[in-house]
């Protein structure tokens, strides 16, 4: 079962913008029927996956909940908008837009919680918690200590939150610094479930219980990022080397987590090694389906459609059809 925002989301291939003028609205859809709901998003949602978890509290479940907050628009309920700005006069309006954002958010987290421990299911529940991207600079976002932010590959822009609490296997309370990634989220469910995952593909990330259950102190030997455009970074132990266009970066993380001093001069070995490092790993990779050139990479895709636009377009003119047929037949 599935209750979400269908709109414009973070890809290029699949656009539901719904108004003539392209504005960034997106309909409500649960399964596959659109709905028309009232409220604020990110509330809803939080009533929804403890509706979810309600009906489902007899039997293993997998809730993935994916809140809108604290992303752009940046909007919340006037109530809690006034009781910050009066708290905290001397803010700007988008920072505090961004605060009472942030506490329908917790409050919402917070409700998943309670719920779970209110149907004893928490303690034997696999929970994680994290973000995508760092804070993005057009919602008055705060990286400090770390440089950049959303859409960069600056540690501000890339390093993140990432909680995890499964109180029946490991104790809480705890810091690990050794880097971990998003995508090792499915190798350690499939750990928890002592299911072994599949040869081919290679997953790329790894089981985070040998280092949550304090097994292993050390995780991943070398983590790759890239974006469209030729940006791209590789991080191997505290070395970290950063590249967008003709400019190459390296910094040591454990003495410069603000990313301050570029040591590439001084360490050309280093920027030799892990610039190769990087070229062996995104060398088997594909471009993608949707036009864009290969990530990290400066040239045009050669397995891309000639004309992406073109075909945006048209998918979203086959949308809209859809969406008016489907209007013509609930009158």
């Amino acid at each position: 079962e599935c209750y979400k925002l269908m709109g414009r989301g973070a890809h290029s291939y699949f656009d539901l913008r719904v108004d003539s003028e392209g504005k960034f609205k997106g309909p409500i859809y649960r399964n596959k029927a659109r709905i028309n709901d009232e409220g604020y998003l990110t509330d809803r949602l939080s009533e929804e996956a403890v509706a979810f978890i309600d009906r489902n509290k007899k039997q293993p479940f997998l809730l993935y909940l994916a809140y809108n907050a604290v992303h752009a628009p940046p909007e919340a309920p006037q109530a809690t908008i006034d009781k910050y700005r009066k708290r905290f006069p001397d803010l700007g309006k988008e920072r505090v837009i961004l605060m009472a954002m942030l506490e329908h958010l917790d409050n919402g987290v917070g409700a998943v919680v309670d719920k779970l421990k209110k149907e004893n299911l928490f303690d034997n529940t696999l929970l994680f918690f994290l973000t995508d991207n760092g804070g993005a600079k057009a919602m008055n976002a705060d990286n400090t200590p770390l440089r950049g932010f959303k859409g960069s590959l600056y540690e501000g822009g890339i390093r993140t939150p990432f909680i995890v609490s499964w109180p029946a296997k490991f104790s809480g309370g705890r810091t690990v610094d050794a880097p971990v990634i998003s995508l090792d989220i499915l190798p350690t469910v499939l750990d928890a479930l002592k299911v072994k995952p599949p040869k081919t593909p290679a997953f790329d990330g790894k089981s985070l219980l040998p280092l949550l259950t304090g097994q292993s102190k050390t995780h991943h030997d070398t983590l790759y990022w890239c974006k469209e455009g030729g940006e791209w970074a590789i991080r191997h132990g505290d070395w970290k080397l950063h590249t967008v266009k003709n400019q190459t970066e390296l910094f040591h993380l454990g003495n410069d987590p603000s990313e301050e001093t570029n040591l590439a001069g001084q360490h050309p070995d280093m920027v030799k090694k892990l610039n190769s490092a990087f070229n062996t790993w995104m060398a088997p990779m594909a471009d993608p389906i949707t036009g864009g050139p290969k990530p990290g990479n400066l040239e045009p895709a050669k397995n891309g459609p000639s004309d992406p636009d073109a075909v945006r377009q048209k998918i979203r003119l086959e949308r809209k059809k859809q969406r008016e047929a489907e209007k013509k037949n609930q009158q």
